[in-house]
């Protein structure tokens, strides 16, 4: 019997729902009970019935599942963590609030709004300060809700999701330490990004459009914003999914995304944009042989927490499920 096999005859004994998400290898994503991306798992996650969740993807989405729904037992095969989730913690939320209120804006006046690559501890203390977790998806609402209380919004982590937003709705941003002035801005943003979606160059799309003069430009608002103002279509994962599977098949794509999600699409005209691999390297870390192991230690059962288990203090599960609520307000 081989390691697919195993695994097939572990999920089928054990009560567990095996979740992965868009970027996952594909030996790994066809296993899925469930796929998508980071807010659809946690959601879904959540109304499952099982005891055991085996997450395939990164930390903070293990957490998530973890802070909304508490009672389940949250298994990550890997913890492996994005890169841009953590170029954030509390004490660089922090330190960046103080640098805020050294040119004058107060605590008072901020409304932190956090992208959902965030550690639940930094959901926490935007939950804490009133503030609320978005997507790339239902950002536009997000800030938009935020405005009307009247004061800035300051989000973390991804400054290109930030800058992308602010143009989309005609606001004006600024990034936090490049120079920018902050207090002319509707959106100050904390400088993180994503690696994988800054792999992606203007240089691409135009070479693309030589060589292709019909094709069309897709792109995730992680890409810098010189990349989405060139581009036909901007969206986040699920949109992209969408929108390319709505295109005639004749119609030819360049995406500009992570690789494992774009190779999945659909077979004929559909292109990466891109000279190299954008294949994010944590996401790729989960591999059969993790997913099969973690199986079998659910299998052998423990009231102890297991080495990957998630948990999640009280408090940060109680502030982080306040900020992702407020999402779900929206």
């Amino acid at each position: 019997m081989n390691l697919k096999e195993e695994i097939l005859k572990l999920k089928e004994k054990l009560d567990v729902t095996v979740v992965a998400h868009f970027y996952q290898r594909d030996e790994v994503f066809e296993l899925a009970d469930i796929t998508g991306d980071s807010l659809e798992l946690a959601k879904r996650a959540m109304q499952t019935k099982s005891k055991y969740v085996l997450f395939c993807g990164v930390g903070f989405m293990g957490e998530s599942v973890k802070v909304l729904s508490p009672q389940k037992r949250v298994l990550m095969p890997k913890v492996a963590c994005c890169a841009m989730a953590r170029m954030i913690d509390v004490q660089y939320f922090d330190e960046n609030l103080a640098i805020l209120n050294k040119v004058g804006i107060n605590n008072d006046d901020i409304l932190p709004i956090t992208y959902i690559n965030s550690s639940a501890a930094v959901k926490a203390r935007v939950g804490e300060m009133g503030g609320m977790v978005c997507t790339s998806s239902n950002a536009y609402k997000i800030i938009e809700k935020g405005l009307k209380s009247g004061k800035k919004i300051f989000f973390v982590p991804d400054r290109c999701l930030g800058q992308n937003f602010a143009k989309s709705l005609n606001l004006t941003s600024a990034v936090v330490g490049d120079g920018t002035d902050l207090h002319k801005a509707d959106i100050i943003c904390y400088n993180g990004f994503c690696s994988v979606h800054q792999l992606f160059t203007v240089e691409d799309i135009e070479f693309y459009r030589e060589k292709y003069p019909d094709i069309l430009i897709a792109v995730h608002p992680e890409c810098d914003p010189s990349i989405c103002d060139a581009a036909d279509f901007v969206g986040s994962t699920s949109q992209l999914i969408t929108f390319i599977k709505e295109l005639p098949v004749e119609q030819k794509v360049a995406v500009g995304t992570e690789y494992n999600m774009v190779n999945r699409l659909r077979e004929k005209n559909t292109y990466i944009l891109s000279s190299t691999k954008p294949e994010c390297p944590t996401m790729n870390e989960t591999t059969l042989e993790d997913v099969y192991a973690t199986l079998k230690q659910i299998e052998q059962g423990s009231d102890e927490p297991y080495e990957n288990e998630i948990k999640v203090d009280e408090k940060t599960v109680k502030y982080a499920k306040l900020a992702l609520e407020r999402m779900f307000d929206v």
